[in-house]
């Protein structure tokens, strides 16, 4: 996903708009804002003008008195805020000077070179021409005076600094969509989306619940499912592309940006095809299991260490093993040869209920793992995304014993 075409936002293509509206907030006059921002009054006017056409609302309550954020104003400035926070820091760090002079334009150049690490699949990425990304990029780089990229027999390699201000430049941009969503929200109107990176157990018992319940309040609002490998989605929740993911939390919390919110426990359960020669067995043996070809997940992976441990110490431990996170591949597979399933019990419960496949009689209840929301810290969620977060965390925590 392509944050800086996706969240393109009204709102968030002048920064130095952006600050000359919070001047006028913070001194509810345009004469005071001019002196702050060092402008003359019509400009401060045009700039807070030109914010309110581009939303299509009014932001203050002009009196005699002087200007006073009204409440989409205030929404506004809250998020406003939150933006800046993110990025100034990383701005002075490079030249306290971008502070006023760097542009969303050569931000989201700076972000796209960072991802795509070539200025040509920037450019292409933006849909802009390549001398025009490389021209936002350089012009950073000749206000920070340094380079902000290295060049590699690889590609272009972003410095530590241009690293941060990439992410810093997401968040901030992240929220100022989000503010468009909050002013939306004032109006009564549904608008933005809910985008959740979820993980295999979610996917099967979590999320369809919420959905269902979500949809009855917001028919509307587009929800994106996002799958794949657990490092692939934290980075895409640390760079404000997803909302939050779903799934087993890790111990300890991989990163010190994020937290985890623990929901319940689930517990692993070993599957076999309904018939498969051991689902008539009342007790099995380790060694029994070792002989037989699983399909399992990825090693790295919660459920992938508690399969690894199973077998810790036998001379021969499995040998025959498909490493995949897929529900449906694993029932296919199992259902058409031998192989064995090591999967959570919650995500297989569907399947078990309707004899799709069999659980075999093997005691994990020492595998329980705690699932639950991880999130970043200080994350701020629009009325949807934390109306959606109440029915993910209010399912009832189920029973995972196995069969």
């Amino acid at each position: 996903m392509n944050l800086t075409a996706s969240q393109a936002s009204q709102v968030q293509h002048n920064l130095r708009h952006l600050r000359v509206f919070l001047a006028v907030v913070d001194t509810n006059s345009v004469t005071r804002a001019a002196d702050v921002c060092h402008l003359s009054q019509p400009a401060v006017t045009q700039a807070v003008s030109k914010i309110e056409r581009a939303l299509r609302t009014t932001l203050f309550t002009r009196t005699s008195q002087g200007l006073f954020a009204n409440a989409q104003g205030d929404v506004l400035a809250k998020r406003v805020r939150r933006a800046f926070g993110f990025l100034d820091p990383a701005l002075n760090e490079l030249s306290p000077r971008l502070r006023m002079v760097a542009t969303s334009s050569q931000l989201q150049a700076l972000i796209a070179v960072r991802e795509a690490e070539n200025f040509t699949l920037a450019a292409r990425r933006l849909g802009l021409a390549q001398p025009t990304v490389h021209r936002a990029v350089t012009q950073l780089e000749e206000e920070a005076a340094r380079p902000l990229f290295e060049r590699t027999s690889y590609g272009i390699v972003a410095t530590r600094a241009a690293g941060t201000l990439a992410q810093a430049a997401r968040l901030a941009f992240a929220e100022l969509a989000q503010a468009e969503v909050d002013l939306a929200e004032t109006l009564s109107e549904e608008a933005g989306r809910i985008v959740v990176g979820a993980m295999p157990l979610s996917r099967s018992f979590v999320l369809p619940r919420a959905i269902a319940e979500f949809r009855k309040f917001r028919p509307n609002t587009p929800i994106h499912i996002l799958e794949g490998p657990y490092a692939d989605l934290l980075a895409g929740l640390r760079r404000g592309e997803i909302d939050f993911l779903i799934g087993a939390l890790r111990d300890p919390a991989p990163i010190g940006d994020v937290e985890q919110r623990f929901l319940f426990n689930d517990t692993l359960v070993v599957v076999a095809g309904s018939n498969h020669p051991l689902t008539a067995r009342s007790e099995l043996s380790v060694e029994e299991l070792a002989a037989y070809p699983w399909i399992v997940g990825q090693r790295g992976t919660p459920i992938r260490q508690h399969f690894d441990t199973l077998f810790e110490g036998l001379d021969h431990p499995p040998t025959s093993i498909v490493e995949s996170s897929s529900l449906i591949l694993m029932r296919e597979l199992l259902n058409g040869t031998e192989h064995l399933g090591c999967i959570s019990y919650l995500q297989a419960q569907a399947e078990l209920s309707r004899g799709l496949l069999k659980a075999l009689p093997l005691d994990l209840s020492h595998t329980a793992r705690p699932i639950g929301l991880t999130l970043r810290i200080n994350w701020m969620p629009t009325r949807a995304q934390e109306q959606f977060l109440r029915f993910v965390s209010s399912n009832e925590e189920p029973a995972t014993e196995t069969p």
